[in-house]
């Protein structure tokens, strides 16, 4: 099982904006250090608090990252596909490693209105702006009279190697459209381990009515590896008290280094193939610190 990071953007409590971005280039050092198998950065829009915008904090901790695996996640509907496509370009071009692009169709009312798209269109908008954007980056010359409106857009800077996709969903419709559409299926974090068995299930049972063997089952998960099973409780406990994320505490792993790899091979046993984590809490010196302690996880993973 390959073990990767979703690097947290989202810093509400930064009093000086750099902070959380230094705090997020500390942590894409060090998870490089922990021999990670990959890193990517969320996509989030007119955010309530302190949210770092994936294409330009990726390019930056690029520079800390190696070879590896890397990529961004991109709320289709919310975007225009030229601009995507260019993103990807030039994001995998800066990339030492394969590029993965990572997609999902986004919700709230208010963040579409803002970004003047429609919450009613966003599946035929997803799958159009998907299908421009892989066609622009194949080298193709694109028009489109569709919802995107396209007058002869090509990319002349394109990725050296072609561009993985992964779409996270959940929903029924969205697993098959994942199934049907994508390389790799992403399944949301606030599963209970019998949700994400079954909806592991249904993702791979779809890949077989389309004929497809799918190159990534992948779980995100939040995650905390203390220095003791008792400091990650009390971790665990700190972030059930602020209900965290409204996830369940079944979707939460916190635990030693042989406690989470424990947990970590109960998912594997089950179909997944990546596990993504996000760190419990923001506290800066503990996530340094489980980033360290990953690395022996993953270790005992391999």
């Amino acid at each position: 099982m390959k073990v990767g990071i979703s690097l947290t953007s989202n810093y509400p409590d930064v009093k000086d904006p750099r902070q959380g971005a230094r705090s997020m280039i500390e942590r894409a050092a060090a998870a490089r250090r922990a021999a990670l198998d990959s890193l990517f950065v969320g996509d989030q829009h007119v955010s309530p608090t302190p949210y770092y915008q994936n294409t330009p904090i990726l390019g930056r901790l690029l520079a800390e990252w190696g070879e590896a695996p890397a990529g961004c996640l991109f709320l289709l509907p919310l975007w225009h596909p030229v601009l995507v496509a260019e993103q990807v370009g030039t994001l995998a071009a800066v990339a030492h490693g394969p590029f993965i692009m990572q997609c999902g169709l986004g919700w709230g009312d208010d963040r579409f209105a803002a970004m003047g798209a429609n919450m009613k269109t966003r599946p035929s908008a997803f799958e159009e702006a998907l299908d421009i954007i892989r066609r622009l980056l194949a080298g193709e010359t694109v028009i489109s009279s569709g919802r995107f409106r396209i007058a002869a857009a090509s990319l002349a800077l394109r990725p050296a190697e072609p561009v993985a996709v992964h779409i996270g969903a959940s929903a029924p419709p969205a697993i098959d459209r994942a199934a049907r559409l994508a390389d790799g299926w992403i399944a949301s974090p606030g599963l209970t381990s019998e949700e994400a068995r079954a909806q592991a299930d249904m993702y791979r049972e779809r890949c077989a009515a389309y004929g497809k063997e799918p190159d990534a089952v992948v779980l995100r998960r939040d995650i905390y590896v203390g220095e003791s099973p008792a400091e990650a409780r009390a971790v665990l406990r700190e972030a059930l008290a602020r209900s965290y994320r409204g996830m369940p505490a079944e979707a939460l792993i916190a635990g030693s280094v042989d406690e989470v790899a424990e947990q970590f091979r109960s998912f594997e046993k089950i179909g997944y193939t990546d596990i993504l984590v996000r760190h419990l809490t923001n506290d800066q010196p503990k996530v340094l610190g489980s980033l360290e302690r990953l690395a022996a996880v993953r270790a005992a993973l391999a």
